[in-house]
C-alpha cells in the first residue's frame, strides 16, 4: 500500500526493446502478391518488417533490458502496464506472464488502446506515481503478423511484431511530464478492427484521413497544456504507421520534419510498440539532450489518440 503523495513527478530512467526474429522485406511480399518494393516505400515508407514470437516474449526481452539500464530489481517495480491489442490469450492477461516472467512481485495489467496504448499507459504510470508508487514498469508489445492478412495487399505490406518499454521513477517536484491528452472516438470503431479471431480489416483512405487529424488535434492539446508553441518542440516521436501520415502531421504542426523520429523502415507499424521503439532509437543516436522537449503522439483503432510533452532532463542521461 502506498501513499497518496501529490508532489511528486517521474522521469524515464531506462528503455529497452526487442523485435520479430524474422526479417520480411518489400521483395518477399512481392513474391507472394500483386504488388513492389517501390510501390510499398512510395506508399507507407516501410521497406522491411520485423515478425515472430510472442506479446509476452518480446516483452520480457525489452522489460528485461529496461529494468537492467534503470539499475532496477525485479522487486523494486511497483506495477507493470502491458500495452497490447494483441494479447497471447483472450484470458488472463498477458501482462500476468511477463510479470511472472520478470520475476515481478507487483500488480500488473494490460490495457488496450490499439497503437495510442504506450502512451495511455505512460500517462496513467505518472498517475501511479503521484498514488505513491515509487517505479512502473510500462511496455507496448505486439505481434500483429498473428492477425495480419497475409493474402490482403492493403494490410500486410504495413504491420509487425515488436516491443518496447520503459522504466519510470517517482522524484520530488513536477518530473519530466509537462502536457498530455487522451481521446477516443468510437463512432469510427468500423474503419479499423478485427473481431475475436479475425484479421485485421482497414478502410485505408479513411483511416489516412481520420489519422492524421487526430495525431494534430491531440498534439496540439498537449502543447497547450504544458503552456508551450510547436516551436519549443525538439522532437517528435510518432505512431510509426505510414510516412505520409507522419509528413502530413508533421505540416499541420509546423514542425520541420526533420524532427520526427522514424523507424518504420525497418520496422513497419508495431502498434503500441512503435513509439517506444522509436523513443528507444533517438535516445539511443544521441540525438537527444538535456533540456530537449519531446513530443510522443499516435492514433489507434477505435479511434483513439494521446499525446504526451516530455522534457528530457540531465539525470536522464
Amino acid at each position: 500500500m502506498s501513499e497518496i503523495n501529490g508532489n511528486y513527478g517521474g522521469r524515464i530512467t531506462g528503455w529497452g526493446i526487442a523485435l520479430g526474429s524474422e526479417t520480411i522485406t518489400n521483395d518477399d511480399l512481392a513474391s507472394r502478391m500483386d504488388t513492389s518494393n517501390e510501390w510499398i516505400l512510395e506508399r507507407t515508407g516501410i521497406k522491411e518488417r520485423r515478425i515472430g514470437g510472442s506479446t509476452a516474449g518480446l516483452a520480457v526481452q525489452a522489460g528485461q533490458d529496461a529494468l537492467e539500464m534503470a539499475g532496477c530489481k525485479a522487486e523494486d517495480i511497483d506495477l507493470l502496464i502491458l500495452a497490447t491489442t494483441t494479447p497471447d490469450d483472450q484470458i488472463p492477461a498477458t501482462s500476468g506472464m511477463v510479470q511472472h516472467e520478470l520475476g515481478l512481485t507487483c500488480g500488473a495489467m494490460d490495457l488496450n488502446a490499439a497503437c495510442s496504448g504506450f502512451v495511455y499507459s505512460l500517462v496513467t504510470g505518472f498517475g501511479f506515481l503521484k498514488l505513491g508508487y515509487k517505479r512502473v514498469l510500462i511496455i507496448g508489445s505486439e505481434t500483429l503478423s498473428r492477425v495480419t492478412d497475409w493474402e490482403d495487399r492493403s494490410t500486410a505490406i504495413l504491420f509487425g511484431d515488436g516491443a518496447g518499454a520503459v522504466v519510470i521513477e517517482a522524484e520530488e517536484g513536477n518530473g519530466c511530464l509537462l502536457g498530455w491528452n487522451l481521446g477516443c472516438e468510437g463512432s469510427l470503431r468500423d474503419i479499423l478492427y478485427a473481431e475475436v479471431g479475425g484479421k485485421i480489416i482497414m478502410a485505408g483512405k479513411e483511416v489516412f484521413r481520420k489519422a492524421v487529424i487526430a495525431m494534430t488535434d491531440s498534439a496540439k492539446s498537449s502543447i497547450a497544456a504544458a503552456g508551450l508553441s510547436s516551436n519549443d518542440i525538439s522532437y517528435v516521436i510518432p505512431h510509426q504507421a505510414n510516412i505520409r501520415i507522419i509528413e502530413s502531421a508533421m505540416k499541420r504542426l509546423g514542425i520541420a520534419e526533420n524532427r520526427a523520429v522514424s523507424v518504420l523502415q525497418k520496422t513497419g507499424n508495431t502498434s503500441s510498440a512503435s513509439i517506444p521503439i522509436a523513443l528507444f532509437k533517438a535516445l539511443n543516436d544521441g540525438r537527444v539532450k538535456s533540456g530537449d522537449i519531446l513530443l510522443l503522439v499516435g492514433f489507434g483503432a477505435g479511434m483513439t489518440s494521446a499525446s504526451a510533452i516530455i522534457q528530457w532532463s540531465e539525470s536522464n542521461e
